[in-house]
């Protein structure tokens, strides 16, 4: 038992490692194509990740109507659009992504997918509509882990990732609830069983 815990506590350090490095992508907003859909509609000047970030909702319908590449890969983690919503609890921003069809089993570098992050940051909202839209639950990223095994350890056992997490990204918004956290870890691990 305590060797699944320590190996589920890697997988957790190392998933929080890719986070920090999507802190990094918020901070440079990247120039997106000037070029007009075919129904007219240009990408706005921030990109498609940024407005996540700032749940700037407008933005991202414009880059939905404008034909943004709905699954671009932040530079450094390789996280999609919908990755990023799933770590900052964008639940409206998640929808909007999975409507217009972004890849709900997309890999990021460490083959983690937006049910991976979803169930990690314990957003039940954005872990519900990736399973009815039939997101695949058993997919193990890079270090064999499945979104339920990045859930299944004790919250004691993952505080210092969540600990660190918070502070890497509180610049960036994100707001970590732990008494939340500890009571839905479980629910969330429940519902990818």
């Amino acid at each position: 038992m305590k060797t699944q815990s320590a190996k589920s506590l890697q997988v957790v350090r190392k998933i929080a490692f890719l986070f920090l490095l999507l802190t990094l992508i918020s901070c440079k907003q990247k120039e997106e194509s000037s070029a007009a859909s075919k129904n007219g509609v240009k990408a706005p000047e921030v990109d498609i990740h940024t407005a996540i970030v700032k749940d700037d909702i407008k933005a991202l319908q414009q880059h939905i109507e404008a034909g943004t590449d709905l699954n671009e890969k932040d530079p450094f983690g390789g996280s999609s659009p919908l990755i990023t919503a799933a770590v900052f609890g964008k639940t409206e921003a998640a929808k909007l992504l999975i409507d217009a069809g972004a890849d709900l089993n997309f890999k990021n570098k460490d083959g983690s997918t937006p049910l991976h992050t979803a169930a990690f940051f314990c957003r039940p909202e954005i872990v519900k509509m990736l399973l009815d839209k039939g997101a695949d639950k058993t997919i193990r990223n890079n270090f064999n882990a499945t979104a339920y095994e990045s859930v299944a350890t004790p919250f004691k056992d993952a505080k210092g990732i969540y600990d660190m997490m918070g502070k890497a990204l509180a610049p960036m918004g994100l707001k970590l609830d732990y008494a939340y956290i500890e009571k839905t870890r479980p629910e969330i691990a429940a519902m990818l069983k």
